[in-house]
């Protein structure tokens, strides 16, 4: 039997809690970002809802953020070249939030959409060509349209506006992305320096593996072929108390968000699923009492237990598959159900993980104010006191 739906937008019989949401286009809870626009669209962008008022934002704070993202940047990522302007539109004045939505706007500048003729009436493998067919009947074939990595950089100017929130009510939170492996190479943990994170093109922390995969990268490029990555994002000075018990925890909203990332097929929190192999024993992270408080001796929970932060780091891992659209032949079928071999021409990334990197510090920055507002708005702060 179907539901039925009230005006209101509240399922009949149910206790009225949170709308519906059916445009499937925004996430948060207080702190909400919408994002629209297509990949070959005059231009893409979001409404952030839900800032508070008072912080000080300008577009040029904004632009560093998507500078770090955009394409073109090397021979490693690909070639289309996007300024990535950001432009603000609504939500601040003289140099200030409003506490009115924001609304962020960044063109497209350098389509080439006949380069995906061949694939009008062909599906990719590996996309969502397929699916989106599947399910609306109709898709726009130039990049991906709505699911192309493209609408990541509406994200990340997301992520700029809370970060700037963020460094207002946090001031001692530090959040890190970088890349902990590309294919089969990982990097080695006890080499790690994220201070060169920015000095090579892969966001890699290990100078010596940075090297090794710039060699490793070159020859899959040059062989039509591309490979898969994992990503960290570590938030360093979260505060103890942000998140809920079962349906507000703060890591699924994590993983949540990192998992709408566009090509991300798993996400970790912690251990991750390194902690199914772990005993009681060496999985607990065990306590003390220090000159501040509670001090931890291990963090296998990645800074969250039972869906609430403990003060520790938060850490969220993310893998992301390799970049589907190559030059070499695969086999697919087209809208007429005819099979074909199909070569996806066009400027692609042999390595869509690189830039995913900003992309998922810019989700966590969403997530942790989203779920900073919450708390303020359930508890004022308030916190149980140990000792």
């Amino acid at each position: 039997m179907l539901e039925v739906v009230c005006r209101q937008g509240y399922a009949a019989g149910t206790p009225r809690r949170r709308p519906l949401q059916m445009s499937f286009n925004t996430f948060g809870h207080i702190f909400r970002v919408t994002t629209w626009g297509e990949s070959h669209g005059p231009a893409i962008g979001c409404t952030v809802d839900g800032c508070p008022p008072g912080v000080a934002i300008s577009e040029g704070d904004l632009q560093p953020y998507l500078d770090a993202r955009k394409p073109g940047q090397n021979k490693f990522t690909t070639q289309r070249k996007e300024p990535d302007e950001v432009r603000i539109l609504s939500g601040v004045f003289e140099g200030r939030t409003t506490g009115t939505p924001i609304q962020l706007m960044i063109e497209n500048t350098d389509q080439r959409s006949k380069d995906y003729g061949d694939i009008a009436q062909a599906f990719r493998p590996g996309h969502a060509d397929v699916t989106y067919h599947q399910k609306y009947g109709v898709r726009d074939y130039r990049g991906g349209g709505r699911s192309s990595a493209r609408e990541t950089a509406a994200r990340v100017a997301a992520g700029g506006v809370a970060r700037l929130v963020l460094a207002q009510m946090l001031p001692g939170l530090r959040i890190t992305g970088y890349m902990v492996a590309m294919g089969t190479q990982g990097i080695d943990r006890a080499r790690t320096d994220l201070r060169t994170i920015r000095d090579n093109p892969f966001w890699c922390p290990d100078p010596v593996a940075a090297g090794a995969w710039a060699t490793y990268l070159d020859g899959l490029r040059l062989s039509h072929n591309s490979v898969g990555a994992v990503i960290e994002v570590v938030a360093d000075g979260v505060p103890a108390g942000l998140g809920a018990p079962l349906y507000g925890k703060l890591d699924s909203d994590l993983a949540a968000a990192m998992m709408s990332i566009n090509a991300v097929k798993g996400v970790e929190i912690g251990d991750g699923m390194a902690a199914a192999s772990l005993t009681g024993v060496e999985n607990a992270d065990e306590m003390r009492m220090g000159a501040d408080g509670v001090e931890f001796l291990s963090n296998h929970a990645g800074g969250i237990l039972g869906g609430i932060s403990s003060g520790q780091p938060v850490v969220v891992r993310f893998a992301v598959k390799p970049t589907s659209s190559i030059l070499t032949p695969r086999r697919t079928v087209n809208t007429a159900g005819a099979e074909v071999d199909l070569v996806t021409k066009g400027r692609h990334d042999p390595c869509v993980g690189i830039r995913a990197v900003p992309v998922g510090e810019a989700m966590m920055a969403c997530v942790l104010l989203d779920h900073l507002l919450l708390d303020r708005g359930q508890t004022g702060g308030a916190r149980g006191q140990i000792g």
